[in-house]
């Protein structure tokens, strides 16, 4: 199995109280660079924190890496749109970070991104592929895209209130300042990423479009955000086959408006349980009260795991936050360092 991280940012999250993926909004824009360091080499490498949220969440990536030391799988990490580097190796598409969707462009160049994307996923020679993302204020770019193509659906958040009417508020004023209502997008569905998305769905679109033209059998890892991904795909004329796997917190959160928005883009949604609630973990406690949910591939990761093994992988996210020096605390996080012996590599 490979697991592909598609990884960039967007200035919408620097809006204040959109989103929790950084302890700052300074700090915001190298999450996506660490994260990918996290899932490479066990902890960041280059980047100069580890993300947290303000109240010390760590991020989705400790969980995935996680499963990925104990039940391995082989990675690849798109630059799609970092506006910080990042010291894991990258796959580079051409992708510039994304604009705040308040302007009258977000991803001016959605279309040519999605092209060679979708030629990178056509090549690629896995017959199963699981695609996550990260990227901080993706569930307000995934609103704006769903409400542009007229698909009815909910949206999470990495807060424990989610700010639905301020995303609301923020997509309304992106629609109108691109001259769109609505829907308007139905049957242009670049165009709502060049609107009001990000270049990560443009990435993934197109390298999801490319693969499952080539028949590799395709998850997407993510919640929200890959149902915006999805809704693309179907509204581009795809109607090959694809599941979403996502976490318990997402759907809890949605109730049903995430199953009713898969069954209408007929993929089939599977959802983990990671067993947090069954640990005095404070990292996992911040989980369980509501935080960050979903990301980097976490509830894709988490249905890779075998009967069995849930426990061996509990143990292994309180050694991976260990590692990371994440205590659930101040948010602070920790100095740069070499790879840590017998990590995975890429």
């Amino acid at each position: 199995m490979r697991v592909l991280l598609a990884a960039g940012t967007t200035e919408t999250a620097l809006i204040d109280g959109i989103s929790a993926a950084g302890a700052t909004p300074d700090l915001m824009n190298y999450t996506p660079a660490a994260d990918a360091e996290i899932l490479a080499y066990g902890e960041p490498t280059g980047a100069p924190v580890t993300p947290v949220s303000p109240t010390g969440c760590p991020t989705p990536a400790a969980i995935t890496r996680a499963v990925r030391e104990v039940v391995g799988f082989d990675l690849t990490v798109v630059d799609a749109g970092l506006a910080r580097p990042t010291m894991a190796p990258t796959v580079a598409l051409g992708a510039a970070p994304g604009t705040d969707i308040r302007v009258p462009e977000a991803v001016s160049d959605a279309a040519a991104i999605f092209d060679r994307a979708y030629d990178y996923g056509a090549s690629l020679p896995d017959d199963e592929l699981l695609i996550g993302e990260t990227i901080p204020g993706g569930t307000t770019t995934a609103l704006g895209v769903l409400t542009a193509l007229g698909v009815p659906a909910g949206v999470s958040s990495s807060l424990p209130e989610n700010p639905l009417e301020q995303k609301r508020r923020v997509v309304e004023t992106g629609l109108e300042r691109s001259g769109l209502d609505p829907g308007d997008c139905e049957t242009e569905p670049l165009a709502a990423i060049r609107a009001v998305g990000d270049p990560v769905q443009a990435t993934v679109a197109g390298i999801s479009a490319g693969a499952l033209e080539s028949g590799t059998d395709l998850t997407l890892a993510g919640g929200t955000q890959m149902v915006a991904v999805a809704a693309l795909l179907r509204q581009s004329g795809v109607d090959a086959p694809f599941s979403v796997a996502t976490t318990s917190f997402v759907a809890a959160e949605q109730g049903d408006e995430l199953a009713d928005a898969c069954a209408r883009l007929e993929c089939e949604l599977t959802v983990t349980d990671p067993g947090f609630d069954d640990r005095d973990h404070v990292s996992m406690e911040r989980y369980c009260v509501g935080e960050a949910k979903e990301g980097v591939a976490m509830g894709g990761a988490l249905s890779l795991v075998p009967d069995g093994r849930l426990e061996a992988v509990l143990d292994r996210i309180e050694l991976v936050c260990d590692r990371l020096g994440v205590d659930g605390g101040d948010g602070a996080g920790t100095e740069p360092t070499d790879p840590p012996e017998g990590a995975h590599g890429p």
